[in-house]
């Protein structure tokens, strides 16, 4: 993507409203911005408010790189990753990611050690984690597909010993199987009051989205479609402050390759056209009205008139 340019002009043709209600959320004078390229299959970004700084992964390149929005630059976090896919923040501000290679989610303590914090459940290895959200009460909830060890291109080739599922690790340690029977789970997000959680079935036919209302705040119950996928790949997404749900979306062609945005309702209500596929985005920036969208081989920028949920 050496060749790709920014807008010309304001408004953005990149900013798309499929129904009207989404014009709302266009900043007119901002377009999209490519703030880093050069990665293999970009994923995972994470803001971090503290340090005014995202956080990213490139998965086979078995880096993290960090920009700093003060100076505009990219350095390496973190080389080698273990093949690091989805990060996100616990609620006191420590880095937890989902490492292919060793098939395990960590923390990052503050002074930077490396914690472990699931490998295993009832005694067999995890597949792959892959993407990763931080509820309000602490518990930490993974998707575990199989991706990571079907080859060696993002870490190693390996049967699996387990089903793909999600779970949720408690405050205490204690890791629990909190949904099972999901055909390659991807991106999960909660909504802004957390009464439902919003899982992506990457392998399913159609292409879905699911969400489970939460039970008693730690049980999904009650699975059904939630969005439709039409001929697009959902992969990694976060929601806004009205509910709104921001997808990674990529097909390999133009109108599917970006960032695709249902309102609560299920409806598709607006895209963002990248000229790559994108695999997870977040929000950002000082206000969280600045969506960072991870998209394989570079790091794309766009101010929005909304606001991302979640801690940063």
């Amino acid at each position: 993507m050496s060749d790709w340019q920014a807008a010309a002009r304001y408004p953005d043709p990149a900013f798309v409203a499929i129904d009207p209600s989404f014009e709302r959320y266009r900043v007119s004078l901002a377009k999209v911005e490519r703030l880093a390229t050069g990665m293999r299959w970009a994923e995972g970004p994470v803001w971090l408010g503290d340090t005014r700084s995202l956080i990213w992964s490139d998965v086979p390149g078995d880096c993290m790189y960090r920009w700093d929005e003060a100076t505009g630059q990219t350095s390496a976090f973190r080389k080698p990753s273990n093949n690091a896919n989805g990060n996100t923040r616990d609620r006191q501000g420590r880095l937890v990611t989902c490492e292919h290679l060793t098939r395990r989610v960590t923390r990052t303590e503050y002074d930077g050690r490396i914690t472990v914090l699931a490998d295993a459940f009832e005694g067999k290895r995890l597949n792959s984690p892959n993407d990763i959200v931080v509820k309000s009460d602490g518990s930490v909830w993974f998707t575990d597909p199989s991706f990571g060890i079907a080859s060696y291109y993002e870490g190693t080739k390996a049967p699996a010993e387990l089903p793909t599922n999600v779970y949720r690790i408690d405050a205490d340690g204690r890791i629990t199987l909190a949904i099972e029977g999901i055909n390659q789970p991807n991106g999960l997000a909660f909504a802004p009051d957390e009464s439902i959680l919003y899982v992506v079935e990457s392998r399913a036919t159609p292409r879905r989205i699911l969400a489970y209302d939460m039970r008693d705040g730690r049980t999904p119950v009650n699975p059904r479609p939630a969005f439709d996928a039409g001929p697009g790949t959902p992969d990694g997404f976060r929601l806004d402050v009205d509910g709104n749900l921001w997808c990674g979306w990529g097909m390999g062609q133009a109108g599917l390759d970006g960032v695709h945005v249902f309102n609560p309702a299920g409806q598709l209500i607006g895209r963002i056209d990248l000229p790559e596929r994108c695999a997870n985005l977040c929000f950002g920036g000082v206000h969280r009205n600045r969506l960072f969208m991870a998209a394989s081989t570079s790091l794309y920028a766009l101010y929005v008139n909304t606001q991302g949920i979640g801690y940063c």
